[in-house]
């Protein structure tokens, strides 16, 4: 869709501070700790555009609260699991020895959006060193939370959702639905069975860029709408909806849905242990 496309489609004006008014009717105020997803797409055009909805969120939560986003750079990664697009079988190797090293001021994200390419461009946006499924954050507690992040915890108890995890964090998905809730493979992580693979990134160790292997869990986001449809189903009123510029807009608590999903995905292995 073009701009002009997308501007006959917005409805009413739209600015920072109409955003900040939705997210105040949506309960956002100083101090909340939030996890955001966002399609900059979805919510119609905007003055000042993803920069618009990045200081609405920050002048909403404020210094005593936190923002988190996720900022995955998925290719830097073994390339042998790459599908969308696949390389030649042949560049593998080349690959492995020559993609530039992590650099959190420097690795784009990969598939995160305008919305979060642009709060990674923040002077005090805080990005966590892992090389692939590194998240980032600015606020209160984004120094603690994303200053470790171990290679063979991409999403586990070490990773900043296991550090946040007990805090009172809430998720807020902007024009998307469980499908892109990330917090939700901590989920994966905690629960019984899980499954890994051999990984690999290039990292920046002892001043020398080099290929680094590790275990990753075996993770599979196909399965969080089905886990969101439930949730919220087993805890009726948990989820609050709403609007964020034109985009439907949905709120919900990351302990309980983490807590949740940890039983839901355990039940799920074991059915699928007696199914085979």
């Amino acid at each position: 869709m073009t701009e002009f496309e997308t501007i006959l489609n917005t409805h009413s004006f739209q600015s920072k501070k109409t955003l900040k008014e939705q997210l105040s009717s949506l309960g956002v105020k100083s101090g909340d700790h939030l996890i955001v997803h966002a399609s900059l797409k979805s919510m119609g055009w905007i003055a000042g555009g993803e920069q618009a909805v990045v200081e609405a969120l920050m002048d909403s939560v404020t210094p005593n609260g936190t923002i988190i986003m996720p900022a995955q750079s998925g290719d830097n990664s073994e390339p042998s699991y790459w599908m969308l697009p696949p390389v030649p079988e042949e560049w593998h190797e080349p690959i492995r020895q020559s993609i530039p090293a992590y650099d959190p001021n420097l690795t784009h994200l990969r598939g995160m959006g305008k919305i979060a390419e642009c709060f990674h461009r923040h002077p005090e946006t805080i990005r966590s060193p892992h090389p692939a499924h590194s998240f980032m954050a600015w606020g209160l507690h984004a120094d603690d939370w994303m200053r470790e992040h171990p290679l063979e915890d991409s999403f586990g108890p070490n990773s900043p959702l296991g550090k946040m995890v007990n805090a009172d964090v809430k998720i807020i998905m902007i024009g998307v639905s469980y499908e892109s809730c990330t917090a939700l493979h901590l989920s994966e992580y905690l629960a019984p069975e899980c499954t890994v693979s051999p990984q690999g990134a290039a990292v920046m160790q002892n001043g020398e860029r080099i290929w680094a292997t590790f275990d990753m869990a075996d993770v599979d986001s196909d399965i969080f709408p089905e886990l969101g449809t439930a949730f919220e189903e087993m805890n009726p009123g948990v989820a609050l909806d709403g609007k964020l510029g034109q985009a439907l807009c949905k709120i919900v608590p990351m302990k309980p849905l983490i807590d949740f999903g940890t039983v839901w995905v355990t039940e799920k292995r074991m059915s699928e242990v007696v199914a085979e």
